[in-house]
């Protein structure tokens, strides 16, 4: 009865380990992924930048130049 006690704790702990493991990656995606969005893209200028950032935030229905 006791090697099923061991079996049973030894099966819990590789499922905690597969979950932490899988909270790690999903984390580490997720800051991939806010990383490559914070990043300008390359060749434009940081004033293009802006100007490409501001018309793609505001809806089109708002936008007076629409």
């Amino acid at each position: 009865m006791a090697t099923t006690f061991l079996k049973r704790q030894k099966e819990m702990k590789r499922m905690e380990k597969q979950r932490e493991k899988a909270e790690r990656r999903a984390q580490k995606k997720l800051a991939n992924r806010t990383k490559q969005n914070e990043l300008p893209a390359e060749g434009v200028s940081p004033a293009e930048d802006e100007v490409l950032t501001a018309s793609v935030a505001v809806p089109p229905d708002l936008n007076p130049q629409g």
